[in-house]
């Protein structure tokens, strides 16, 4: 897969430096000679040049980008990338960094965003995941959709606990995608039952959200 990241900062090389690991194709494009730090991340490769103009894109070469990373600290740029990733290349996905929660709003497929993330708001989630334990959590909503990533740790006295997931009848519309277990992640298996502390990962509407944190509930 090859991935483009606009902004070469701390937030953008260590996405690249992750990439790079999984055995991922990735450019990191900076206008700053400052932020060129190719010992940084020796694997990617670099381009000097602002993500925001057609010509250094094109040198890019966006259109054969299977994903687009709008990474850099000022919201406006990360809006102009998306919005010409998706408009004037095509590129399948386009993800974007949301740096002040007032304009998180914006990030929508209106401006080409597939997947808008909130540091911000994925702290604050993050804070809720790792206090509560029965309460659905939502950690990402996603651009092009009604579709949430939502979290649920698995009380003792769970209704479903002991049960196979694949003899659960789930909301319509949501998935179980992950379990976190005893620091393992595993991938859902209908003959696997939950246990007590488990860490569910769901991909859910909003709509559901209610009824699927009823399953878990012993009221």
């Amino acid at each position: 897969m090859r991935v483009a990241i606009a902004g070469a900062g701390a937030v953008g090389r260590s996405i690249a430096r992750e990439l790079v690991e999984n055995g991922h194709e990735v450019l990191l494009i900076d206008q700053k000679p400052s932020a060129i730090k190719v010992d940084s991340v020796p694997r990617a490769e670099w381009l000097l040049a602002d993500a925001c103009e057609i010509s250094s894109l094109d040198d890019a070469a966006l259109d054969r980008c299977n994903v687009v990373v709008a990474a850099t600290g000022d919201d406006k740029v990360n809006l102009v990338v998306a919005l010409l990733a998706k408009t004037e290349y095509g590129v399948p996905r386009v993800v974007a960094r949301v740096n002040h929660p007032g304009n998180e709003w914006l990030y929508n497929e209106s401006w080409g965003v597939d997947v808008a993330v909130s540091t911000p708001r994925l702290l604050s989630a993050l804070v809720e995941e790792a206090v509560s334990v029965g309460d659905l959590v939502r950690l990402m909503t996603f651009g092009q959709s009604e579709a949430s990533l939502v979290e649920l740790t698995m009380p003792d006295d769970a209704p479903l606990a002991g049960q196979q997931v694949g003899s659960i009848e789930w909301p319509a519309d949501s998935a179980l995608v992950a379990i976190l277990r005893e620091g393992r992640v595993l991938v859902p298996q209908p003959e696997d039952p939950l246990q007590p502390g488990d860490e569910l990962f769901f991909v859910t509407t909003e709509d559901v959200e209610e009824e699927l944190e009823r399953l878990f509930s012993a009221g």
